[in-house]
């Protein structure tokens, strides 16, 4: 297995349940010093009992940083105290974006933007999480679009930004940019 490199970025994709999660918290688990940062709201219960099965399942002795939008600023507090930042995931950020800015697609970009500024300027290794929902069914209602729309240009712009792009399919990484840091 080959050390992660210094301060590379890696966008983990794929649909749900493919083992995003669990790939990157392999290339965490790797470093001593980590920051999980969890992009979700308990907004339900199924949203709470799905936050408590993945802090079960996270290592006791890393970080967790709970933000659901301001994922610069926790990259700009925090990326010094950590060999690798875990931001999982790109998909229900995208979600908050949406609820924050609602129509206004100037402030979206602006936030994207600055995000994939904060990446590459990152001072720790990050691996990020996202699903790939573009290859499914065109959602019915005008949101749904949006939100389709809105996750793929931000997957986009963290791919470009990306060192290694890695899709999960049925458990199994795929290289699409870069290399494998793990195989499972």
């Amino acid at each position: 297995m080959q050390e992660m490199r210094q301060s590379s970025v890696t966008l983990v994709l794929g649909g749900v349940r493919s083992g995003k999660s669990r790939y990157a918290q392999q290339l965490a688990e790797r470093e001593s010093r980590v920051i999980f940062v969890a992009t979700a709201k308990a907004s339900d219960d199924e949203m709470q009992r799905k936050i408590e099965r993945h802090r079960k399942e996270r290592p006791a002795e890393w970080i967790t940083v709970e933000e659901p939008l301001e994922l610069v600023q926790v990259l700009t507090e925090h990326g010094q105290s950590c060999d690798v930042m875990v931001v999982d995931c790109l998909t229900i950020f995208a979600a908050n974006l949406l609820e924050t800015e609602g129509d206004d697609q100037d402030a979206v970009n602006r936030r994207v933007e600055a995000f994939c500024e904060a990446l590459r300027s990152a001072r720790c290794s990050v691996v990020l999480v996202s699903n790939e929902v573009g290859s499914g069914v065109v959602p019915a209602y005008t949101l749904g679009r949006r939100y389709r729309d809105l996750l793929g240009e931000i997957n986009q712009s963290v791919a470009r930004v990306a060192d290694d792009v890695v899709l999960m399919v049925a458990g199994l990484p795929l290289a699409l940019k870069g290399h494998l840091e793990v195989t499972l």
